[in-house]
């Protein structure tokens, strides 16, 4: 069975046309609706928080985007997609297929599209047969694919369970396993973890290849990650950065109470140290919090009055 085209727009809910800012502010909605820590519906909270973040991987990258337009729904029928992309070697149907299920966090179609595994032909890399001895022992391929992890996982460390579906030595018969990967305190974006002996099987005895699982992070609702530091977007409203007052916000660490002084500008950025993600075992980064004003879209007619009186007592101009 090949891989099942996925509708990135249809799950962030948006047009095709839709603006960069437009996919984000549809995935942040989304994402703080499914976010396993919120969501009020906790079964199908995880899966759909998984979609909408691999939606937004990649709706949100406008190289991403582009190329995911451009193939389209017969993206499989397209130059270097044959029969459903990476995961299919031909040749034997399914007896040369390698899945991953579980929780490595991105479908199938995605990393067929964008994904890092092996060439189609796992046993190109050895030369074929007239360059050398029938008997003679030869590693197995290594294949590489994608982590995603949650800021929440790396904190402390965690370990995920993941199925596994490859084939066997020769082509033989495809085997099921289940494997538990360790998820390191502090690893990063494009880090891998090596699961030996996990990749495709020795030809003549030789030894496997290696299992390489990249780490992703995933998008969160509230943080930008830059390595170990974190940045999150404070919207106040104009009255509370004119006037000041004390906001709870959210860290990986816990929930911190914020002071704001009076006359904010937007842009402000506060720091605080200590407050992102770590740095291995020892150590963190820091929280950056860069402060936005929003205003009513629609101003009732009472608030028009008194925004209307303090245009006429106001000695302010912002343009001189």
């Amino acid at each position: 069975m090949g891989v099942q085209y996925r509708d990135y727009y249809e799950i962030l809910a948006v047009d095709k046309s839709a603006s960069q800012d437009d996919i984000k502010r549809a995935f942040k909605k989304l994402a703080r609706k499914y976010h396993p820590d919120v969501a009020t519906e906790k079964a199908d909270a995880e899966e759909k928080f998984k979609e909408v973040n691999e939606a937004y991987e990649v709706l949100g990258d406008p190289e991403k985007r582009k190329k995911y337009d451009t193939l389209g729904p017969n993206w499989d029928q397209s130059q270097g997609f044959p029969g459903g992309g990476y995961n299919d070697f031909g040749g034997g149907g399914g007896s040369h297929e390698y899945h991953f299920g579980g929780s490595t966090g991105f479908s199938d179609f995605f990393e067929s599209m964008f994904g890092g595994r092996a060439s189609n032909d796992p046993f190109g890399a050895f030369g074929g047969g007239g360059r050398r001895a029938s008997n003679q022992p030869l590693a197995g391929q290594d294949i590489e694919a994608d982590l995603l992890v949650r800021i929440e996982e790396i904190m402390e460390g965690s370990s995920r369970q993941i199925r596994l579906s490859r084939p066997g030595a020769g082509g033989g018969a495809t085997k099921e396993s289940t494997i538990r990967v360790k998820v390191p305190k502090g690893v990063g974006e494009g880090q891998m973890i090596r699961c030996a002996g996990l990749g495709y099987p020795g030809i003549n005895s030789g030894p496997n290849g290696d299992l390489y699982l990249k780490v992703r992070l995933e998008r969160h609702p509230d943080y930008q990650v830059s390595g170990r530091d974190l940045t999150n977007e404070l919207i106040l409203a104009p009255w509370e950065a004119v006037l000041g007052t004390s906001v709870t916000i959210p860290t990986p660490h816990g929930s911190v109470k914020l002071s704001i002084k009076s006359n904010t500008q937007p842009g402000t950025t506060m720091r605080l140290r200590g407050k992102g993600l770590p740095k291995g075992e020892d150590g963190y980064g820091d929280l950056y919090v860069e402060i936005a004003v929003e205003f009513p879209e629609l101003p009732t007619d009472e608030e028009k009055e008194l925004w209307q009186k303090l245009a006429e007592i106001s000695e302010f101009s912002p343009r001189d």
